[in-house]
């Protein structure tokens, strides 16, 4: 993480005020279909709507309206390391979400297992904490749910439920020493601005132990790629833990608790928990499985430039490209293979933007005669955790990390 002052300042009060106000216009619009996408899946459906219904996105594949659940068409990701704010994934857990914010009335409280309860406005946040900038990815736990077989029940995305964004903002380390952290703390809980559809149904709320708060690399941001936020990814705050799946990334972040034992809320305790096996994987139907909370990413690598199904010149050279990152680590390296496997090829590695982040690979690859290939692609990370040859099976659909492969005709 990177001391970054300039920025702090670029993103103002008059900016965060002006966009919120266009927000609360375009969200209570409704959200339509204006064409289509092909995305199959392996029990469908072969296609999607693509929406530009929503403030502040582009072109977005739609899965739900209500909550909003958008997904990075994945072209996207060709176009460089750092996915754009407008076609950053969206995903909400609760339909009752602001549709705007007054960023004068705005705050964050720090209460709980602490010397004082802190109100901190936006400007305190902007202009009277250390400002710092890392690179990180954000995936969903259930990114290419769609994929599981059997099928689970859950959102079907397909595998662009993530994105990688240069995000802003203070470190929340310094919120916390700020309010002071009282001897017996044992977590921290996270609250947003989202609230439940029905009154009984548990506020989404979301904990990490207190070292891990403290570790100096968890953040609060307030802008993603040079600009804010926008409004349905969290605006004005929301929470970064690079390296942990989004169910913590805490979004419109207004809430922040310091408890002094283990936080028993149901989407701590009960949601969002994985086999405590291999590769979070058990065999459907598995029963009285050990289940923990998850957390921390693995490795996954793409191919970007071709699509399945797509035709290539035998004998000739062709560009083969894409994304990978490390999980909760940097990326090592990234091999390829053409024959299904049986042997792998190395890659060159882009830039590095941290050990957070997507990192873009590339090679020159001859597809050595006419006939149907698989083109593979495995990513192994700096701790030497390497993509694994079999996909994973858990009832929630999580942590989907297979090597994947490209469908290519060679003529």
């Amino acid at each position: 993480m990177t001391e970054h002052v300039a920025l702090r300042y670029a993103v103002t009060r008059r900016q965060l005020l002006g966009a919120a106000g266009v927000g609360a216009l375009a969200l209570a619009r409704p959200s339509w279909a204006e064409t289509t996408i092909n995305l199959p899946l392996p029990d469908g459906p072969d296609e999607r709507a693509i929406t530009t219904a929503f403030p502040q996105k582009g072109p977005m594949i739609l899965q739900r309206t209500r909550p909003p659940l958008l997904e990075t068409p994945f072209e996207v990701f060709d176009k460089g390391v750092f996915t754009p704010a407008d076609q950053f994934y969206v995903r909400w857990h609760w339909a009752v979400i602001p549709t705007d914010i007054d960023v004068g009335k705005f705050s964050l409280t720090v209460r709980g297992h602490v010397n004082q309860t802190l109100t901190l406005s936006l400007n305190d946040i902007l202009h009277g904490l250390p400002s710092v900038q890392l690179s990180a990815v954000n995936q969903c736990s259930g990114n290419s749910r769609g994929l599981f077989q059997p099928r689970v029940t859950g959102g079907q995305w397909a595998n662009g439920a993530m994105g990688n964004a240069q995000w802003t903002g203070v470190r929340l380390k310094d919120v916390l020493d700020k309010a002071g952290v009282k001897p017996g703390a044992v977590q921290v809980r996270f609250k947003g601005l989202d609230e439940p559809v029905v009154a009984d149904a548990p506020h989404f709320m979301k904990s990490l132990d207190i070292d891990h708060a403290r570790d100096g690399e968890v953040m609060i941001a307030y802008a993603m790629n040079g600009e804010q936020l926008p409004l349905v990814n969290g605006f004005p705050l929301r929470l970064v833990v690079p390296g942990w799946y989004a169910t913590y990334w805490v979004k419109m972040l207004s809430d922040i608790e310091v408890l002094d034992q283990p936080d028993t809320n149901y989407w701590t305790k009960v949601a969002y928990t994985i086999p405590d096996t291999p590769h979070a994987s058990i065999k459907p139907g598995e029963t009285d499985v050990k289940m923990i909370p998850i957390n921390r990413m693995v490795p996954r690598s793409f191919v970007t430039n071709i699509p399945s199904g797509q035709k290539l010149k035998a004998t000739v050279p062709t560009t083969l490209r894409g994304i990978a990152f490390g999980g909760d680590c940097g990326v090592e390296s990234v091999d390829y293979s053409i024959d299904r496997g049986q042997s792998w090829r190395s890659t060159k590695l882009g830039k590095d933007e941290g050990k957070y982040s997507f990192r873009q690979w590339q090679t020159q690859l001859t597809l050595p005669a006419p006939g149907e290939y698989a083109l593979m692609v495995r990513c192994t990370n700096s701790n030497g955790v390497a993509q694994p040859d079999t996909p994973n099976w858990n009832p929630a659909g999580f942590m989907r990390n297979v090597v994947e492969s490209v469908n290519a005709s060679a003529v």
